[in-house]
């Protein structure tokens, strides 16, 4: 009878301590390390010390913050490594967030900053996106130096505090700490997978561009009795511009993208099924998924542009009076499709709202601050092929190549940055998750999948030397 052979040993030794690990990632969410709130602050720097402790406790050498002295308000950084597999072997850089979203005004089912079993899943804020998401790639890490004393490739973990603010300062961050980031190949860490069965490896991200639309009629309010049905009303005249920008079942319909038959028919093996989009979306018993007219549920989520009203100024309740108001102005969040300019579809909204005004209203369209590029990867070559192999080990099969519908500012600045490099985006999100909802979290099987894959990728991408790219 042969022994297993050391990777094998750390698999296993990774699933194990998983497994064992829910009181570590309970530990982290309890600090409540919201980077948008200005007074959880010192909660986002305390997790940051702490985990440059752990870091440094779990064998991982230079564990330290990084900070950006001239501009005090941003949230630090963490940073740690291991080299002592030699020039002769890879170095990957691990990238992931630890700062989390507020829970102001969501019904939770238990304490948001509480890590909660039930069944099996695990709930808490931040759970899954992301603590889940590079703790994975630490528990590898420590199986593999409790097992081995050592790692089969050079491992750098980068660890960001101000991912849910947009990341304003990473780009900051590569300017004056280039050696953090220098690397071979990359790992984010922060996506999804398509079930808890089929795991995922990102490959495109929608953009995001905001807009505030603006409709004016008069200089002042005036009474609706003396003035209804002479005078027009901003407020009505703003919906019936914004029901130009789409079609029947609510769905942006300018500025759609072309898909390609090929990745069209691919697309329909991703398990986005309606009763999967129910539950992920968490739809009214009653209330449909919109159809599919001709493409699959992926390529509307992931390949198309979209629109949301995110604000209006219509009055609110307690704030009405008989009057027709002067102006009226909403918010909208364009979702920009992977590979389009988000120049061109601001061109075409804003086309469709200033022609042909009724009534010769005044419109103003005004671009927000808010903006992410979109983000298209081809993920072809030996690194990616090592991952598919690490994957099947892991999970019994290889992932399939997902888009992702929300817009990820540090994806697009890795992409551009480091354009050279593999860029190797997973992570434990699944569609039950709900990251930025209430009762955000994390399925136990995909955690300890992703733990495993993490063992067996650093192994296969060891074997490749240095030769990562085509």
């Amino acid at each position: 009878m042969t022994s297993a052979s050391p990777v094998s040993r750390v698999a296993a030794k990774a699933e194990a301590e998983a497994r064992g690990s829910f009181a570590r990632l309970g530990k982290y969410l309890a600090f409540a390390p919201i980077s948008s709130d200005p007074s959880h602050a010192g909660k986002v720097r305390e997790l940051a010390e702490s985990l440059v402790a752990d870091l440094a406790a779990a064998g991982l050498s230079r564990a330290r913050l990084l900070e950006l002295p001239n501009v005090p308000a941003a949230h630090p950084c963490v940073a740690a490594e291991w080299l002592g597999a030699g020039p002769g072997k890879p170095t990957v850089l691990v990238y992931g967030h630890f700062d989390v979203q507020p829970v102001a005004g969501e019904a939770w089912d238990s304490p948001p900053h509480e890590l909660v079993q039930k069944g099996d899943r695990l709930y808490g804020r931040g759970a899954a996106d992301d603590m889940g998401g590079w703790l994975s790639h630490l528990i590898a890490i420590e199986a593999y130096f409790t097992e081995t004393g050592s790692l089969p490739c050079n491992v750098k973990l980068l660890l960001e505090g101000e991912e849910e603010i947009g990341s304003p300062n990473l780009e900051a961050y590569m300017d004056a700490f280039p050696d953090a980031f220098a690397a071979d190949a990359m790992v984010l860490t922060d996506c999804e997978n398509p079930s808890v069965d089929i795991p995922g490896l990102t490959v495109s991200l929608r953009g995001l561009l905001e807009i505030e639309v603006s409709v004016a009629s008069a200089k002042s309010d005036v009474h609706s009795g003396l003035w209804g049905n002479v005078v027009p009303d901003p407020a009505i005249t703003l919906v019936s511009l914004l029901s130009r920008l789409v079609d029947a079942d609510g769905r942006l319909k300018v500025g759609r993208q072309p898909v390609e038959p090929g990745w069209l028919a691919t697309s329909r093996d991703v398990p986005l099924t309606p009763d999967v989009i129910r539950l992920g979306a968490r739809l009214l018993d009653g209330v449909d998924p919109l159809p599919e007219r001709g493409l699959s549920p992926a390529a509307w989520a992931w390949r198309q542009p979209a629109i949301t009203v995110l604000s209006t100024t219509f009055p609110a309740p307690g704030s009405e009076k008989n009057a027709i108001r002067k102006s009226s102005s909403a918010k909208l969040s364009l979702r920009i499709a992977p590979g389009q300019d988000g120049k061109e579809l601001l061109d075409v909204v804003t086309k469709e709202l200033t022609r042909e005004v009724p009534g010769g209203l005044a419109v103003t369209i005004t671009a927000q601050p808010a903006s992410a590029s979109s983000w298209d990867y081809v993920a072809k070559g030996p690194a990616f092929e090592a991952a598919d192999r690490a994957y099947v080990k892991a999970w019994g099969r290889a992932p399939i190549r997902i888009g992702i519908g929300g817009s990820i500012p540090f994806v697009a600045l890795f992409g551009q940055r480091f354009s050279r490099l593999p860029l190797i985006l997973n992570g434990v999100i699944d569609p039950e998750t709900g990251a930025h909802g209430p009762n955000e979290s994390m399925h136990i099987g995909v955690y300890v999948k992703t733990a495993v894959a993490n063992v067996y990728l650093y192994d296969e991408l060891s074997a490749l030397g240095g030769k990562l790219s085509t």
